[in-house]
């Protein structure tokens, strides 16, 4: 491709792109520590200058794209695909290709959601839930179908290790009659409960996939990572009034986990199985860290204590408020969360002052150490003033060639970001449509395709493959 068609942000927004607004090092467990702390980091190349490569996304030279699925439209088997697409997990499909679980965010008042299937339906009266996307080794589209339905604002989720994929819904409201937007909606059940998905096939979730996992909280759940040696399961928050907690859910003795082993401890409905706790930070010195956004340093780290959940259920009042300033640490817009590395990378999508938040940022990752039982920033993103840099990181996942990828979710252009493990920042897509957010960035078992989807009207979800590598982190 031409060097006239190579396409920055400042070409589009105006503004400086060199810095990215990035204050970015590595973290001691996570990142390889090249970079002192808080250093103000120039934009690395990655994997080049990004270049029109279609219609609808501007890549990396030798990089491409295949629309897999696009909200409205009718695709195989005619099955009608849902529009806010947003999280997803991938799992390699025996013969070669993947399957894709892919989260739809939608709310009661969505005039189309996913299609409800007899045996998947949570509450009949609610719209969001997942659909699964099913692709040969070369990404040819082969089914496609619900997989639960009748969850509201399926947001974010996980992989488990047993090979399943965990969707959560992003939303506390409870059964009866809403309206938003002037939109009359009533729900059956009350909602803001994780849901497991099997991968395998549609009817290996009949009956399954629309058990809510009470005893994992109901709250307005993002994301959530298991620790595949202790089945301990961390989940985050994206809400504010007060600003969201970080969670861990520790099974009771004698639990296995494995396939079944949830959908066994919630056949009944149970609440109080195993012990739902909320992360409370402190410095070295012991003194108690209120909010992440007190973090202004890259290795920056803090050791965590829990502390138990009075009502998981939020019978009377949201768990959140149910625990004092003084007993958690919060944080403005926990969001994405994935298991890599030995721990979990947990995103903080921005903080303001006027939202609670000790400092301003526009996002935030840590790292969690289970071992260690510490948060350490990995990367902070700088308040994105003139429309250049880095605005709003919401959905990440680990990159099998290094480092991590971030999708936007901010104002102005909407870019897939990526870090390397060096800790330092490189433009990967950009949405040439709209302004539109990512979501979903997710790899192939082989790490030849990264599936990643952009909410919009319409919606779509992409392959993009190239020549992935380690990606550079020499200067842009």
């Amino acid at each position: 491709m031409s060097s006239s068609n190579h396409l920055d942000r400042r070409t589009l927004l105006g503004g400086s792109a060199g810095a990215l607004g990035l204050l970015v090092a590595g973290s001691a467990a996570p990142f390889a520590s090249h970079a002192s702390a808080a250093q103000t980091t120039r934009l690395a190349s990655g994997y080049g200058p990004l270049a029109r490569a279609g219609e609808l996304l501007a890549l990396p030279e030798g990089f491409s794209y295949t629309v897999l699925a696009e909200s409205g439209t009718t695709t195989v088997g005619g099955y009608r695909v849902a529009g806010d697409q947003d999280a997803m997990g991938c799992f390699a499909r025996p013969g070669g290709g993947s399957t894709i679980v892919c989260n739809h965010e939608v709310g009661g008042d969505a005039s189309e959601g996913v299609p409800h299937v007899d045996g998947l339906v949570y509450d009949k009266g609610a719209k969001g839930g997942t659909s699964t996307i099913v692709v040969d080794a070369d990404n040819t589209v082969l089914e496609h179908y619900t997989s639960v339905a009748g969850t509201v604002d399926n947001c974010a989720g996980g992989v488990t290790p047993w090979g399943t994929w965990l969707t959560c819904e992003e939303t506390d409201e409870r059964a009866g009659t809403h309206e938003d937007d002037g939109v009359t909606y009533t729900f059956e059940q009350d909602h803001g409960y994780v849901f497991e998905v099997e991968p395998t096939s549609q009817a290996a979730n009949i009956g399954k996939a629309n058990i809510p996992l009470k005893f994992l909280g109901r709250f307005e759940h993002e994301a959530a990572a298991v620790d595949p040696s202790t089945g301990h399961i961390y989940l985050t928050e994206d809400a504010d009034e007060p600003n969201g907690l970080f969670y861990r859910w520790t099974p009771p003795a004698g639990y296995v986990q494995g396939k079944g082993a949830l959908h066994a401890l919630a056949a009944d409905g149970a609440v109080e199985v195993g012990t739902l706790e909320a992360m409370v930070a402190f410095e070295r010195n012991g003194t108690h860290v209120t909010d992440l956004s007190k973090a202004t340093k890259t290795t920056t780290t803090y050791t965590v204590r829990w502390v138990e959940v009075p009502d998981r259920d939020a019978r009377e009042l949201t768990i959140r408020e149910q625990l004092a300033d003084s007993q958690v640490t919060r944080a403005r817009k926990l969001e994405g969360q994935w298991w890599g590395d030995g721990g979990a990378y947990f995103v903080a999508s921005y903080g303001r002052t006027d939202d609670g938040s000790i400092h301003e940022h526009d996002g935030q990752v840590w790292f969690f150490d289970p071992t260690m039982q510490t948060v350490t920033l990995t990367t902070i993103f700088a308040v994105d003033e003139d429309g250049a840099g880095v605005d709003g990181p919401d959905n990440i996942t680990v990159s099998p060639h290094g480092g991590i990828i971030l999708a936007e979710d901010g104002d102005g252009a909407s870019q897939l970001i990526g870090v390397t493990d060096q800790g330092k920042a490189y433009r990967l897509a950009l949405n040439l449509v709209d302004d539109s957010e990512w979501a979903g960035p997710t790899f192939n078992a082989a790490g030849t395709t990264l599936f990643a989807n952009i909410q919009g009207d319409p919606g779509r979800t992409f392959a993009i493959t190239g020549p992935w590598g380690r990606p550079s982190n020499a200067k842009s």
